[in-house]
C-alpha cells in the first residue's frame, strides 16, 4: 500500500512510519515542521506548516494517517489552547478541503482524536458508542472528528477516528518526566487517585494505527487504549514498584489546579475508563495488555 502520514516527525508518527516501511508499504511523510533528518524507510517527505494554504502535490494514497497536532503538554494559557485547537480542528478542515480537490482523494483517512472526547465520566465504562462529554478537550475532539468525517461525506473515503488514551513510551509523552519525578522520590497519586486512566503502550498504539489503516473493514471511532484501564492510584503504585521507588507523596488537586490551571482538570484529574471494544472485535492482540507488562518494558533502557 501507499500510505501518507501527517505528523510524521512526532512521537507516534515516527513509530508508524518505521513500522509501515518495515511491513513493505510505501510511506509518504508530511510534517508541519522542517524535517531535519531523513525518516528511515520513508519514500518522500513534504512540509505543510500550520496556517499556510494547503498546496501539497496530489499523490494517490491508499490511506492517509493524520497524526498532526500541537503537543498537549505545557502551560495552558489562551495562546496554547488556541494552538491546540487550530492544529487539530482548523488544520484538519483545511486538509480535507484540499484533499477534496484531488482527482483521486485518499481511499481512507485514519484521523487522530483522543479519549478526551468523552470528558470526565467517573467510573462509567466508555465504549465507542458512548456519548461525547463536555470540556475544552471534548469540544476539540468533537469538532476534530467532524472535520475528518468531511472526507467521507464529500468523497466517500473510509474514515476511522483514533480516540487515543495516554501513550506510554520511551521517547515521548509524559513517561520520562514521570520517571524522573519517581526517581527523585517525589511520586504519588494526583488528587484523590480514584480517577480512571486509559493508557496504551506506544508499540501497541503504532501497531493498531497501521492495522486500522490497512483493514478496509474498520471505520468510525476506535478507542486506542489497553484492555486494562487503571485508576491514578493504581498507576502510581505500579510505576513506583517498577522503579523501586516510593509512591506515597500526593499531589493535591487544588495545587495542580493552581499550577496547571485548565490542564489539571482536563488531563490529570479527569476520569476516563475507556474500553477497547473495536480493537478486540478486530482480533488485535496487545503486546502489552497489562500495565505491569508495559512498565516492565519501559523501565529498561531504550534500545
Amino acid at each position: 500500500m501507499r500510505i501518507g502520514i501527517t505528523g510524521a516527525t512526532g512521537f507516534i508518527g515516527r513509530k508508524v512510519c518505521r513500522l509501515a516501511a518495515e511491513a513493505g508499504h510505501e510511506v509518504i511523510a508530511y510534517s508541519r515542521h522542517p524535517i531535519a533528518e531523513p525518516i528511515p524507510g520513508v519514500a518522500e517527505t513534504f512540509q505543510q506548516p500550520l496556517g499556510t494554504p494547503w498546496a501539497l502535490p496530489e499523490t494517490p494514497l491508499d490511506a492517509l494517517i493524520h497524526l498532526a497536532g500541537e503537543n498537549l503538554l505545557g502551560f495552558w494559557n489562551a495562546d496554547k489552547k488556541r494552538r491546540i485547537r487550530d492544529s487539530r480542528v482548523l488544520f484538519t478542515r483545511q486538509m480535507v478541503d484540499h484533499l477534496a480537490t484531488w482527482k483521486t482523494p485518499p481511499a481512507a483517512l485514519i484521523s487522530a482524536s483522543g479519549i478526551g472526547y468523552y470528558g470526565s465520566r467517573g467510573d462509567e465504562e466508555l465504549t465507542e458508542q458512548s456519548t461525547p462529554g463536555s470540556g475544552f478537550l471534548a469540544e476539540v475532539c468533537i469538532d476534530w472528528e467532524a472535520a475528518a468525517m468531511g472526507l467521507q461525506e464529500r468523497c466517500g473515503s473510509r474514515v476511522a477516528l483514533l480516540r487515543t488514551g495516554v501513550v506510554l513510551g520511551h521517547d515521548g509523552g509524559a513517561f520520562q518526566l514521570q520517571r524522573l519525578i519517581f526517581k527523585l522520590g517525589l511520586g504519588g497519586p494526583i488528587g484523590s487517585g480514584k480517577q480512571w486512566m486509559s493508557w496504551i503502550h506506544a508499540d501497541d498504539e503504532a501497531a493498531l494505527i497501521l492495522r486500522i489503516a490497512t483493514d478496509p473493514s474498520v471505520s468510525g471511532p476506535v478507542n486506542l487504549c489497553a484492555p486494562t484501564p487503571v485508576t491514578n492510584a493504581q498507576y502510581t503504585q505500579a510505576l513506583g514498584r517498577a522503579l523501586h521507588r516510593p509512591a506515597f507523596i500526593p499531589a493535591p488537586a487544588f495545587a495542580m489546579r493552581l499550577i496547571m490551571r485548565d490542564m489539571a482538570d482536563e488531563m490529570l484529574l479527569c476520569s476516563q475508563r475507556g474500553i477497547c471494544g473495536a480493537a478486540e472485535k478486530m482480533g488485535y492482540r496487545f503486546a502489552h495488555p497489562t500495565l505491569e507488562s508495559a512498565l516492565s518494558q519501559l523501565v529498561r533502557p531504550s534500545p
